[in-house]
């Protein structure tokens, strides 16, 4: 699923954040292996994600743009609790979302063919 370009680059100059493939997989990566394997398959992806793709397909199946959002508060390999950061993570999800609500209050997919 792809959203509509033209809202990626207003969200993401809005939000300051970058733009890219998240990956859609089943299970989380917990190795160090597995996760050098996806970097070789897919190296421009910049996450990996369970979440998303349901979204994404129930917003296809109702014929509405999706757009994720996401902050990462660890790498993709090893699962190392203690090096999480889920408190940083949260507070630049607070500080996008409250950058991107603009964006998206004044969104129109018919503005943007």
């Amino acid at each position: 699923h792809r959203p509509p370009a033209a809202l990626v680059l207003l969200a993401a100059a809005g939000a300051g954040a970058l733009t890219g493939t998240v990956l859609t997989v089943s299970t989380v990566t917990g190795t160090a292996d597995r996760a050098a394997a996806l970097r070789a398959r897919h190296p421009r992806a910049l996450a990996e994600a369970m979440e998303g793709f349901g979204v994404a397909e129930a917003a296809a199946a109702h014929g509405v743009p999706v757009l994720e959002v996401r902050a990462v508060s660890n790498p993709v390999g090893p699962r190392d609790r203690a090096a999480w950061r889920i408190g940083d993570a949260l507070t630049a999800l607070t500080e996008g979302f409250g950058k991107l609500a603009p964006v998206l209050e004044s969104w129109n997919q018919h503005d943007h063919p």
